[in-house]
């Protein structure tokens, strides 16, 4: 019976002698861990400072009023003796311009509906460019700044000419084309800098939607729908003369 009994001890003193240390080594562990700070296993990016988070955005905003200013200090108005009366053109210039403005409508309606999905998809546009590698930002860039410039060209050209009389009229497409320009470059912003960039991304892509949206209806009411006369047309008394002429001999 005492022989059982030491050797139920010895076995009990041989577990003990494992399990102890180990404990107390993970103990000791443990106890090292917590007198770590976690600031020291983690390295936080401290946030960007307010000159570039809130001063950036506006400097931004300043810029875009900068450029219209250069172009109007450097190209002042003046009534321009070179028109385009589109009314007056050949059936297939009007035709196939009418085509081209339109499509380039249909791609700015895609462009729109890609931002829709991307922000329902991303949940926000900081994350969606966070999300975007350099070399496609850097791609996204040289595709939007060459689509917004030639679409605006094929617009803006025949729509200026077109109203080349109103001094007004003169600034909606610089203003639609600078605003296309400013929206890009907060793309850069809103990725490396601040979110508050996406403010001034979304004032400009309203502002140069509103100017393209604009444009596209003054030339394709005078491309396609002739007989609508606007008080802004330069030829104006010239058509409702011809429409009256026309009315009286049909008997109308």
């Amino acid at each position: 019976m005492n022989s059982k009994l030491w050797i139920a001890m010895a076995a009990l003193l041989a577990v003990l002698a494992v399990a102890v240390p180990e404990l107390a080594f993970a103990q000791d562990d443990f106890s090292l861990l917590d007198d770590i700070a976690m600031d020291d296993l983690v390295e936080v990016t401290p946030p960007p400072p307010t000159w570039q988070t809130v001063g950036g955005p506006i400097a931004l905003g300043l810029f875009f009023f900068f450029l219209l200013w250069l172009g109007h200090f450097s190209v002042p108005f003046r009534v321009s003796k070179e028109s385009l009366t589109l009314f007056y053109y050949p059936t297939g210039v009007k035709r196939g311009l009418a085509l081209a403005i339109t499509l380039y409508a249909i791609a700015f309606l895609f462009g729109a509906l890609e931002i829709v999905y991307q922000l329902h998809l991303h949940g926000d546009a900081k994350t969606y460019f966070d999300n975007m590698s350099l070399g496609k930002l850097i791609a996204f860039t040289h595709a939007h700044l060459f689509g917004f410039t030639t679409s605006f060209l094929i617009i803006g050209i025949p729509f200026s000419m077109q109203f080349n009389h109103l001094w007004i009229y003169q600034w909606i497409f610089p203003i639609g084309l600078a605003a296309a320009l400013i929206d890009v470059i907060s793309w850069w912003g809103i990725k490396y800098v601040s979110v508050n960039f996406e403010i001034i991304s979304m004032i400009c892509g309203i502002l140069f939607s509103l100017t393209y949206i604009y444009m596209l209806i003054g030339l394709l009411r005078v491309l396609l729908f002739p007989q609508v006369i606007w008080a802004t047309d330069r030829d104006k008394e010239e058509r409702r003369a011809k429409q009256a002429a026309g009315k009286s001999e049909s008997g109308y």
